[in-house]
């Protein structure tokens, strides 16, 4: 095997299936207009739950991209994996054929997987019986389904996987895809994070928990990092791919290249369940290590798109970590939440949200924070406060931390 230093890592498409786009165009004009995505919960009967709002995807049509027998086999979440991988691939024309299916893989991350199938299905399983249980259940319950029909459904036969790290699924894809092409397993990966966990029962686990936010009578205003009155996150759905291509793959094949793939870090903090660790200091290692990983210095970084989640513990931690990791830097950088705006798509955020911080690199734009009115003392950076801004993206991170404590920062700069 070749040193895994030796393989460049760039990012040659993009797809996306978020609430403010379904699309990359939609998504990323969504962003830099900041629109908001943030709404009453339509999917399920939410009158009944301590929060009722959701991000959830709009006139979403699979049959784009399926046909009515494939699509009505899979879960929701598989859905949206497979077509914002679809479309990945078409925005890098890229071709998957006989002769390269073996050096293409696929790696996309969920923290629940199907879990609307398995809440429909008990439900069948209780009011029906057993005979009523649909026998594509388990092949559409089970996580690892959006990385394994992607293949089936592009033809990619290299490695295949899927990780499932909560609310870093999405980044531990890529940032495992990125090790797989520099160690030379691979020439290409389809990569990212796909969810659709807006369903009753994950509603009642997180409303009992007191994880979301309650601002039912303002659901456009409810989603707030950083912002002093925050009260919780809001629930989005949806899918972010990346088409990761060894470098030289890519040039010889003429290929546009949004940016490269600079570093990944992952830690745990080996603390609680739910709860970061006080201070941030396995989120900051985390930053550490991808910088470390990227030859990239502190004085570097341009733009962190933040984990930003609008919970009190998060938010704060998140600022602390950052501060921590990039010293006086962190005060010169600009970081937003596109949370804000999207919701919080746990696993499936780390995708849509490298998306973001691969398209500011590629266009020298930062989507911002919106719904930042009275700003939290203890979250003291520039978070592009409610309006996009044009700024120079030479090095951006993306954040992502999970249930369990993992913590993931990858890392992209300009490709020159």
């Amino acid at each position: 095997m070749t040193n895994r230093q030796s393989k460049r890592v760039v990012i040659t498409g993009l797809g996306a299936v978020t609430p403010i786009g379904n699309n990359l165009a939609d998504y990323w004009d969504g962003l830099l207009q900041g629109r908001n995505g943030v709404g009453a919960v339509t999917l399920f009967d939410a009158s009944e739950h301590a929060c009722q709002i959701a991000a959830e995807v709009k006139d979403f049509d699979p049959h784009l991209y399926l046909d009515k027998k494939d699509a009505k086999r899979m879960d929701r979440f598989a859905q949206f994996g497979v077509c914002a991988s679809k479309q990945a691939i078409a925005d890098a024309n890229f071709v998957i054929d006989e002769l390269n299916a073996d050096q293409v893989g696929v790696l996309i991350g969920t923290g629940v997987g199907g879990l609307r199938v398995m809440e429909t299905q008990n439900e069948n399983l209780i009011t029906k019986g057993p005979r009523k249980v649909s026998p594509f259940t388990i092949p559409m319950m089970i996580a690892n389904m959006a990385a394994g029909l992607t293949a089936i459904h592009t033809g990619a036969k290299g490695p295949n996987s899927c990780t499932v790290t909560a609310c870093a699924a999405g980044s531990h894809a890529i940032g495992d895809a990125f090790r797989l092409i520099q160690g030379g397993y691979a020439s290409a990966m389809i990569c990212g994070g796909a969810e659709a966990a807006v369903t009753p029962l994950s509603y009642a686990g997180f409303c009992s928990a007191k994880a979301l936010s309650t601002r039912n009578d303002d659901p456009t205003h409810a989603s707030r990092p950083f912002d002093r009155d925050r009260d919780g996150f809001v629930m989005g759905e949806g899918s972010g791919i990346l088409l990761l291509e060894e470098l030289e793959h890519a040039l010889a094949r003429g290929a546009k290249i949004y940016a490269e793939v600079a570093g990944y870090g992952m830690t745990c903090d080996a603390y609680h369940m739910t709860s970061p660790i006080p201070g941030g200091q396995g989120a900051a290692k985390a930053i550490e290590l991808a910088l470390a990983d990227g030859n990239l210095s502190p004085e570097q970084v341009d733009y962190i798109n933040a984990h930003g989640t609008s919970t009190q513990a998060n938010d704060s931690n998140e600022t602390k970590a950052i501060k921590k990791a990039l010293g006086a830097r962190a005060k010169q950088i600009v970081v937003s939440s596109t949370k804000s705006m999207t919701g919080h798509l746990l696993g499936g955020s780390g995708g849509i949200e490298a998306v973001a911080t691969v398209m500011a690199i590629a266009n020298n734009q930062v989507p911002p924070t919106i719904n930042l009115v009275n700003p939290d003392p203890d979250c003291d950076l520039d978070y592009i406060a409610n309006s996009s801004r044009n700024y120079q993206v030479n090095v951006g991170l993306s954040n992502s931390f999970g249930f369990g404590g993992h913590n993931v920062t990858l890392a992209f700069k300009k490709y020159s």
